[in-house]
């Protein structure tokens, strides 16, 4: 049976033959996941003035005419020329993390990122940002799962798997797909105000954003032991949380020194011995706050922070809420 190719022709917006629109050339290749190309097309193109104007020229760009993600082939209105005049680029996230990115379109992004433009990924996106060497040096994210895999592949990039957003002023990267909703409506807030940014998001019918710094939910699978890396002594520590880890002791389980233990964390899970061992603690005391009635006192014993204090700090540091707040929220209802 042939297959069937869906189409869809994604209309650029117009300008109201005013003023200069504010531009956001939004970058489409080979593999784009659909709703992170979808975000900024609906966020930037729901931004009104009061009597209705738009406030952005919303432009999908790619090197060529037609590109194809897993369920739809699209036709790009604009070629890679319009980065040269845009004033904001966002680059989707990519389906696969081993295809490969055409050369044309990293140097388009690069060149836009040497002429001040901003620039700013969604979700994987920031392989394709990383890939053009803009990101070293700076902090930045991606979805929680690759964030490990961003860190093995750009050791020059600080990753930070637990927030939702990162603004480097002109270089910006987002987490998983509802992260860029909030990357986005953070952008039209620096660009026009809160009152804009509020618009927006009623108008997309969404919860003004969450801060950058807010922690990602992620939903976190007990490390594999199969005597592989690091996964034994991972394993190990998620079995004796509730005791002394330092750094030593991590590293005599490991069977090497603290610098190579600290340098294989970094490759493999992109943090640090000390952030590792805080935020499996964190996960264990979210888990015990779903599923029991413990205080939080006892909680923070049984997980292995010195007080409720020290939980009470950790927690909101890594989970961006509060314990409390936290079993408010996930606890299963009677």
């Amino acid at each position: 049976m042939a297959r069937t190719t869906s189409f869809v022709r994604i209309a650029p917006t117009r300008r109201d033959g005013r003023a200069r629109l504010h531009r956001v050339a939004v970058v489409a290749f080979d593999g784009v996941v659909l709703g992170d190309l979808a975000t900024p097309c609906e966020i930037f193109g729901r931004a009104r003035d009061a009597a209705g104007r738009a406030l952005y020229e919303v432009r999908v760009c790619a090197l060529v005419e037609e590109v194809r993600s897993e369920h739809v082939t699209l036709r790009a209105p604009w070629r890679l020329s319009s980065l040269s005049h845009a004033d904001s680029v966002i680059v989707p996230g990519i389906d696969d993390l081993e295809r490969e990115v055409p050369a044309p379109l990293l140097v388009a992004i690069r060149r836009a990122v040497d002429r001040g433009t901003r620039v700013a990924s969604i979700c994987s996106g920031a392989f394709v940002l990383a890939a053009t060497g803009a990101l070293d040096g700076l902090r930045a994210t991606t979805h929680w799962a690759s964030a490990g895999e961003l860190a093995r592949r750009y050791p020059r990039i600080d990753v930070d798997p637990n927030v939702l957003y990162v603004d480097n002023g002109r270089l910006l990267t987002s987490a998983g797909a509802a992260a860029g909703l909030d990357l986005c409506l953070h952008l039209v807030r620096r660009d026009l105000g809160a009152a804009a940014a509020a618009e927006a998001a009623r108008a997309a019918v969404m919860p003004l954003e969450r801060a950058g710094g807010q922690a990602q939910f992620i939903a976190h699978e007990p490390p594999l032991e199969d005597g592989s890396s690091l996964e034994p002594v991972l394993a190990w520590i998620e079995r004796h949380l509730g005791e002394q880890l330092s750094l030593a002791a991590i590293a005599r389980r490991a069977a090497t020194s603290t610098r190579t233990l600290s340098r294989r964390f970094r490759e493999q899970v992109g943090a640090t011995p000390a952030q590792w061992v805080a935020r499996a603690r964190v996960r264990r005391a979210q888990r015990l706050l779903e599923t029991t009635a413990l205080p939080v006192e006892r909680v923070a014993e049984e997980v292995g922070f010195a007080s409720a204090t020290v939980l009470r700090e950790r927690f909101r540091r890594i989970a961006g809420t509060t314990p409390r707040s936290y079993r408010r929220s996930f606890k299963p209802a009677d």
